[in-house]
């Protein structure tokens, strides 16, 4: 059935299946008592969509509607696409995720990081979370220096002894081991291996033609800075502020070079459902398709790391 709820004047556009009115009606909620502006909502069980709706505004500044086929900068959610694709070379025998990563990417064994395992970069216990030198913008959307810094480094803590949040290094670390193995950068191998069989409209690095579609991010107001809380020096500011203290969860997101560049760990773009089809066919078949054997996915399941995080 179509759902026509109305939402600070708005429409909610879409369908909802016998049985799922309850997370229509959250959805709605968020936007009428939440503060949610506009965004999307997907679900799918066995195998088959479940939930597909939209409503609100996309970009507040010109008036723009959310539309069906709008997309939006999903962040951290990009680090389960870039895992999967970690883990289909794993299953395809291309690389194995106990070797070190170095046996694939020479230069990234210097300075004691010769032994650190894939198995530790996906589960944050490599000990790279703060991406060391002296980078700037455009070297980071460039993608050879940053990952060439991260090569040179050396750890911020013992690898493999604790773990903590790599928010951003984990894509580029992650990133860079596919493009050894495959000679493809992970959003090309991304898109040829599994948005495009299953028809995503996801991207890690959005096409300059897929901009205008893209919902506008609205920043926090008046969030202290993580500088200010913790101290510049601080772990956790040099993490979620890095590289060279060039990112905040700030209109910089909204920028094309930002989205069109390729952040494994972060800059993804994409829509509700086609999140939806991703998991679902993770873990199941969708129209026949599935990303990763049962094996693999019970395996990439079990706990890696537990305790304290040091970020």
């Amino acid at each position: 059935m179509t759902s026509r709820h109305v939402c600070r004047m708005q429409t909610v556009h879409g369908f909802v299946a016998r049985g799922f009115a309850g997370v229509r009606d959250a959805f709605v909620a968020n936007l009428e008592h939440h503060g949610d502006v506009g965004a999307a909502c997907a679900v799918y069980s066995a195998g088959k969509p479940v939930v597909d709706v939209w409503a609100g505004f996309a970009d507040l500044v010109c008036g723009r509607l959310w539309a069906e086929d709008t997309v939006q900068l999903v962040f951290s959610a990009t680090k389960g696409i870039t895992a999967t694709c970690v883990n289909l070379l794993a299953e395809r025998r291309a690389i194995d995720i106990d070797a070190p990563i170095a046996a694939y990417w020479a230069e990234f064994g210097a300075r004691g990081k010769d032994r650190i395992p894939i198995r530790w970069a996906l589960s944050h216990k490599a000990g790279l979370a703060a991406v060391d030198g002296d980078l700037t913008l455009a070297d980071v959307l460039a993608w050879r220096p940053v990952v060439d810094a991260i090569a040179a480094q050396a750890p911020n803590w013992e690898p493999g002894t604790a773990h903590g949040y790599h928010a951003r290094s984990f894509g580029w670390i992650l990133g860079e081991l596919v493009r050894r193995v495959t000679g493809r950068s992970i959003g090309r191998f991304f898109a040829d291996e599994i948005a495009g069989p299953l028809g995503l409209d996801f991207w890690i690095g959005v096409p300059r033609e897929t901009l205008p579609r893209c919902a506008r991010i609205i920043p926090p107001e008046d969030m202290p800075s993580l500088a200010a809380l913790f101290g510049p020096g601080s772990l956790m500011a040099r993490v979620m502020n890095g590289p060279s203290g060039l990112f905040a969860y700030d209109d910089m997101w909204n920028r094309p070079d930002v989205l069109q560049a390729e952040m494994p760990s972060s800059n993804g773009v994409g829509s509700a459902r086609a999140l939806a089809r991703f998991y679902a066919a993770l873990v199941g078949e969708v129209d026949g398709i599935r990303v990763l054997a049962p094996d693999t996915v019970q395996a990439s399941c079990v706990v890696q790391s537990e305790g304290a995080d040091r970020v």
